[in-house]
């Protein structure tokens, strides 16, 4: 469409010449005594035109002479920064290949190819090529590579002075990003020589805005778990998790396996408490933390009615049909009640009575209730109970003290062939 209407515009304006000049009878008289010179005025506008036009291409061609060494300077600016970017991109494919010397010595390289830069200025006054911007954007990077080299070789010294350097490079506001990049890898090096004090120092460091990006976050984690700063950690793993950096089940996992930590750290009743009260409402529905909290709950000689008040949900989602339970957990939250048979109350041993009678071949609920009797003093019943679940039981812990309940029954009837043969049973694994 462009060219058509070119063509269009150029035949107008041949038959706008033609117009104009075709019946043109004008003469123009120049005198130059003592001579005399008649031209048609068609012939000294073209003339005048190519005058014109030489005196255009005979500035344009003075100028292009004269701009012949700047243009020679920059032609070698351009190969010096060609050979210098080249340096940089070797250094990283080095590196990306595990050659750490030769990443070290390429970017040393465009290091030393770009002190020998200038920067070239336009006559509008504009950088050209090789802006200040960009040479420190690129010092911070050969830098960084080089520092990465020396943190892959364990040359510690040689890492130092160099992400030292990086940072001085990225000092300016438009190095902003290249320096938080700095810092995410000092982090990362610190974190890699197990020096988590540092690695949180050099996170505390970074701007608020990057400080909540996922990469910053996954490496508190990091730094807060080896450093057993266990309530921090958890914080984190929730951000993470909220900020769907792991799948639901890992996520899951990473937040679990930290409240379990936590929870283990409580030294009294009332430490156990505020930490459970701290956790999420999530997390306190969870059966292994509910169940671990209980059972910390009761090695430390706290209240058994508040541990059953923990365990309660929990025990209500074992006893439905297709229980989502795992086995230890059972086991767990069986030593936990048992642990407890001094103060059960009524409620609870018709709860455990109960599911024992609907699940009737669960060894497990089996040797709940049978040692629920025995405290309770019923020898007959516990008897049953304990013989039918010492033969299935899985766990071993609670399948010796099926037998040893079985070998003290055994003695309080003065049966002493029958508790040694409960002993026997019980010392065998």
């Amino acid at each position: 469409m462009r060219a058509a209407l070119w063509l269009l515009a150029l035949f107008g304006v041949a038959v706008a010449v033609a117009l104009i000049a075709g019946n043109n009878q004008a003469v123009v008289t120049v005198f130059w005594p003592p001579h005399r010179i008649d031209i048609s005025f068609n012939l000294m506008m073209l003339l005048l035109a190519g005058f014109f036009m030489v005196l255009y291409l005979a500035l344009r061609a003075l100028a292009a002479l004269f701009a012949l060494p700047a243009e020679a300077q920059r032609w070698r600016a351009q190969q010096k920064e060609r050979a210098m970017y080249g340096s940089l991109m070797d250094a990283l494919a080095h590196q990306l290949a595990g050659r750490y010397i030769r990443a070290s010595k390429s970017a040393q390289n465009a290091l030393a190819q770009e002190k020998g830069l200038v920067v070239l200025v336009d006559e509008s006054g504009h950088a050209t090529g090789h802006s200040a911007s960009r040479s420190s954007q690129l010092r911070s990077l050969a830098h960084l590579l080089v520092a990465e080299s020396g943190q892959s070789l364990q040359n510690a010294a040689l890492r130092d002075q160099h992400l030292q350097l990086a940072l001085g490079s990225s000092a300016s506001k438009n190095a902003q990003e290249v320096r938080e990049g700095v810092q995410f890898r000092a982090a990362r090096w610190a974190l890699d020589d197990q020096d988590a004090n540092a690695a949180l120092d050099w996170l505390a460091q970074l701007p608020q805005g990057a400080a909540r990006r996922t990469l910053a976050l996954r490496l508190k984690l990091r730094a807060t778990r080896q450093a057993r700063q266990i309530p921090q950690a958890l914080e984190t793993a929730r951000l993470l998790a909220k900020h769907r950096a792991f799948s639901p089940a890992a996520a899951q996992s990473i937040v679990r396996g930290l409240a379990l930590e936590l929870l283990s750290d409580a030294h009294d009743p009332a430490q156990l408490q505020r930490t459970w009260a701290s956790l999420d409402e999530t997390e306190r529905q969870m059966p292994e933390l509910v169940v671990h909290a209980a059972s910390r709950l009761m090695v430390l000689q706290g209240d058994a009615h508040l541990a059953r008040t923990w365990i309660l949900p929990i025990w209500d989602r074992l006893v439905q049909p297709r229980s989502d339970i795992s086995d230890s957990v059972r086991v767990k939250l069986i030593n936990v009640l048992e642990a407890g048979f001094d103060s059960l109350d009524a409620a609870w041993l018709a709860r455990i009575e109960t599911a024992q009678m609907s699940w009737p071949r669960d060894a497990n609920l089996q040797y709940l209730a049978g040692m629920a009797c025995r405290s309770r003093q019923l020898w007959g019943k516990a008897r049953q109970l304990l013989t039918s679940a010492a033969a299935g039981l899985q766990d071993l812990g609670l399948r010796q003290k099926a037998w040893l309940g079985l070998a003290s029954l055994a003695e309080q009837r003065d049966d002493a062939s029958g508790a040694a043969s409960a002993y026997r049973q019980a010392a065998q694994r």
